[in-house]
Formats: C-alpha cells, structure tokens, sequence
C-alpha cells in the first residue's frame, strides 16, 4: 500500500470520526437543553423572583378556604381547556378526553399538550360521582417529535404542599392548591382509576425524568 493511499485511508477514518463525535454533540444538546434550561429558569425564578403561587391559607385539610383568585404574570394558551402552573413555568392547552391505555392516542395528545384522561371529571367538578381531574404529560420526549411539549412536566417534581396549580375549562378558571405529592410504581393505577368525592386535580408524569421506571403523582384540591 502506497503511502498516498494509507493518507486517504487515514484521512477518511479521521472525517468519519470526527462527524461522529459531532453528531454525538449535537444529538446530546437536542436532549438535555430542555432540562438545562428549565433547570437554570427554576434557579433564577427562585432566587430573583416573588410571585404568589402559594395558597397560604387552609381550613381543614379536606377542604381550601375560599379566596380572592389572584392575577396571572401570564395569559393563558388555552381558556377553552388549559393549565398554568407559574412556579414551574407551565402554560399549555389541555387535550381532553384521551385513552390512557391507547399508546398512539396519548402520544399523539403529548405533541399537542396536557393530556386529559378520558372517563375523568373536568376543572370545577364538585358534585359528580367522580370529580378528579387526571392529567398527564411528558417530563421529556423526542424533543424533534414534540419540541414545544416534550418536557411540559419536567419541573413538577418542584411542587410543594400550598403551591398553586391554575386550570381553565370553556372558558372559566378553576385554581386547585397542591395537597401530596409521591412517586409510585408505573403499574400503581389507583390515582387513575378510583373515583373521588372531593374535587381533586391529579397531575401525572415519569419518574426519574424522560425515565418510564415510576409515576410522580401530585394531587391538588379545588379552591372552592
């Protein structure tokens, strides 16, 4: 082999590996500048910013003390049916009525925004045989599939007890105030499936984040 051809051969390996590396790179930005992003907009909002995302005061805990809605910092995407949740920066339209045992419905639903499970109550319901409000969506996803909504929940892990989780249905706002917040097993389904008397909003997404191992569940009370 002349010296000529192992410097093409040579030349070539090195092109390739390179455009590897970079591809590399670039695949690896696409993934995880969502996060980063939504992690250094937490960190700054926390630190710089006061907001009243915070319902302060309670009655018993089965029931929220009714009181004067605040203003919202943003508008809404959707007054039809939505969700804002100013702490951790959420602002989407709400897919109602999805199956949430039919994989290319609800991943369909997931480009659009939150999903609404079918079967469950909508924003406001109090005195229905179910009023549970069960809502779902990524914590992250194939950011080229959905890049507006592949990590809409990614920062739901931040909620605390006393936070506030702001919903609108045909064109009424409902604010509900986080109660519990726990991880269970993909396969616990019980937040989906049993009904509940108390008017409730469930939030649902995976944990670890972008991982389908677990389920952060955060439960949130009509403030009525």
């Amino acid at each position: 082999m002349t010296k000529r051809k192992r410097f093409w051969i040579f030349l070539v390996v090195r092109t390739a590996a390179n455009a590897l590396v970079i591809t590399g790179v670039v695949f690896s930005f696409m993934a995880f500048s969502p996060f980063v992003k939504q992690e250094i907009w937490y960190w700054w909002k926390s630190h710089f910013e006061t907001s009243s995302t915070r319902v302060e005061e309670t009655t018993q805990p089965a029931k929220v003390k009714a009181i004067e809605l605040p203003s919202l910092s943003v508008e809404p995407e959707s007054k039809e049916f939505g969700i804002v949740i100013e702490k951790i920066g959420v602002n989407t339209p709400v897919v109602a009525n999805v199956n949430p045992s039919s994989y290319p419905e609800y991943i369909e639903a997931m480009t659009r925004g939150v999903a609404h499970a079918r079967g469950t109550a909508f924003p406001g319901s109090a005195k229905a045989e179910n009023n549970n409000v069960f809502l779902f969506a990524h914590s992250a996803m194939n950011r080229v599939g959905a890049p507006k909504y592949n990590s809409v929940f990614y920062l739901l892990r931040k909620l605390e007890a006393g936070d506030r989780v702001t919903t609108f249905y045909q064109g009424k706002r409902y604010d509900y105030v986080v109660a519990d917040k726990k991880v269970v097993q993909a396969t616990d389904i019980q937040y989906l499936t049993e009904p509940s008397k108390e008017p409730i909003l469930t939030l649902q997404t995976c944990d670890p984040p972008g991982m389908n191992i677990r389920r952060l569940i955060v439960t949130a009370k009509l403030v009525q």
